[in-house]
């Protein structure tokens, strides 16, 4: 009798210990819960997981895409590097100007204007060339000193010589292709300078002004001429000549 109510007992207090122990878990997730910091602290755990997914999924589109595309990233990131450089060199430079081909203009007189197609009848009268029973337009201009002393023949613009030649009725010549396209004819030439393809640079002195058959009772002078492009038209030398 005595042991079947000790079993009894047993059993009845089973429960109360299984139900204590589960308790207690219970207990403690409430504290915890109840702790001011909980719930910041998930927040911020839970967004820097949210943002390195993120920089994943990001980065793994860029790779696909590069790959796609056949473009080397590391190549990519040294071209960005040296575009914001602050040494990084200028794109567009400087156009040369043409300059007149002698020192100072101021010594200098234009004996034989430019023939202007546009201009009225006595403009152009002036700039008419005659010779034997022929008068054809004048394409260039001619300088001369008042003196009629030789002066020295300079480079307009920087270039390569493509022609140096004796011709018996407009004299020496020389020829110089700009690499704009334009082309400088220099003729009624003594003491000539340079030879055939070399290179040189706005105010190189190339000759010395001298005398032809053509243009002979202007003494010592220069005959000058732009033309665009080697056998083209002739233009007005002052549309390109700077005022120094």
């Amino acid at each position: 009798m005595n042991d079947q109510k000790r079993d009894l007992q047993n059993n009845e207090e089973a429960p109360k210990t299984i139900e204590g122990a589960q308790t207690k878990p219970a207990f403690s997730w409430k504290r915890l819960l109840a702790k001011k910091w909980v719930f910041p602290a998930t927040y911020m755990a839970a967004a820097a997981i949210i943002l390195t997914l993120m920089w994943v999924y990001q980065d793994a589109g860029k790779s696909s895409l590069t790959n796609e595309l056949g473009i080397d990233s590391s190549k990519s990131a040294s071209v960005t590097d040296n575009v914001m450089k602050p040494d990084a060199v200028a794109v567009n430079a400087n156009t040369e100007t043409m300059q007149w081909p002698f020192k100072d203009r101021s010594e200098l007189d234009v004996v034989l204007p430019y023939f202007d197609s546009k201009a009225s009848n006595e403009v152009r009268q002036t700039a008419m060339v005659e010779y034997g029973d022929t008068f054809t337009p004048h394409m260039g201009m001619d300088f001369s000193r008042p003196d009629n002393q030789a002066f020295d023949v300079m480079a307009a613009m920087s270039g390569k010589v493509t022609a140096v030649e004796k011709n018996p009725v407009v004299g020496n010549l020389v020829e110089i292709t700009h690499s704009n396209g334009l082309v400088t004819v220099y003729q009624s030439l003594a003491e000539i300078n340079v030879a055939k393809d070399a290179e040189v640079k706005k105010g190189d002195i190339i000759a010395k002004a001298g005398r032809n058959e053509l243009e002979k009772e202007q003494g010592n002078h220069l005959h000058f001429e732009v033309r665009q492009g080697e056998n083209g038209q002739a233009v007005n030398p002052e549309t390109f000549l700077t005022s120094h």
